[in-house]
């Protein structure tokens, strides 16, 4: 009989292989594009290249090249449209659906307890009934505000944002700094519902104003907005990041941004810091 801590050593080599296998398996994303307003068929491109080098996940695309804001993508009226997937990327802008039964089947893996990553005019779809004001927890017309865990409808001009980190002790800001954008949107905060602030963002916006002798002055403003932040949605308490950042496909392309959603795929998945995830570049 072999001494025990032989015996030991060699069970432990034997379990290296499949703990290696499981370590190096692969994050499986679904990146959901389509819609208004924005050049989808670069930056789809432009995420799924871009998060694939920094980190052991593979981005499968669900697009739609339609520009209206109500794209015909298989998520609608189809509870099981992530089956298999270990997260949803939404990066669709899906401004015109009204209808809150049909946000039922989108949400439902989430409620389910299926990870999500929400980007720029995600926060802007599947708005139903007056969402210009605060909406009633509860309210058919919260659904999709109490899954982002923060309420937005609509933003600025293009200008640059300052970007500054507000909990640089959560996982996903441990290893990022902030950083000013090219023009971008910066959208609005009507309510905080569940969300927990990571970054905001601050923008210079000029107004002009009309004096009473009738000369016209320029007036600048500086807003700040919850820019990057968390949920924990419906009673699995599912992982939900969010960023309004993400307009422009110059600011997708952008290294930082890359880095960003990135790490917030990680954290939601409760991949953040494990070993055989993150890459080195």
């Amino acid at each position: 009989m072999k001494p025990p801590h032989v015996l030991a050593l060699a069970l432990a080599f034997a379990a290296l292989p499949a703990f290696a296998a499981d370590a190096s398996k692969p994050i499986r994303a679904l990146l959901i594009t389509g819609g208004c307003c924005h050049d989808y068929g670069a930056q789809k491109d432009l995420l799924k290249s871009g998060i694939e080098a920094r980190a052991n996940i593979v981005v499968d695309h669900m697009h739609s090249p339609d520009t209206t804001g109500s794209p015909p993508l298989p998520l609608f009226g189809n509870p099981d449209y992530a089956r298999g997937y270990d997260v949803v990327i939404h990066d669709e802008c899906a401004a015109d659906p009204r209808d809150p039964s049909s946000f039922k089947s989108i949400l439902k893996p989430h409620l389910d307890g299926l990870p999500a990553v929400n980007l720029h005019c995600a926060m802007h779809s599947f708005r139903s009934g007056d969402y210009s004001k605060p909406v009633a927890r509860g309210a058919d017309n919260a659904q999709w505000y109490e899954y982002l865990g923060l309420q937005s409808t609509g933003h600025g001009p293009l200008e640059p944002i300052a970007i500054t980190f507000v909990d640089k002790d959560h996982p996903i800001a441990r290893t990022l700094d902030g950083w000013t954008t090219v023009n971008e949107e910066l959208y609005n905060n009507v309510q905080i519902l569940d969300g927990k602030a990571l970054a905001t963002g601050r923008q210079i916006v000029k107004q002009s104003r009309r004096q009473p002798d009738g000369s016209v002055t320029e007036e600048a403003q500086a807003v700040e907005t919850v820019v990057v932040w968390t949920n924990e949605f419906g009673p699995r308490k599912t992982r939900v990041f969010s960023t309004s950042l993400g307009h422009t496909t110059a600011t997708v392309a952008d290294a930082r941004y890359l880095d960003l959603v990135t790490q917030g795929i990680l954290w939601a998945t409760g991949r953040a810091g494990q070993a055989g995830y993150a890459k080195k570049k």
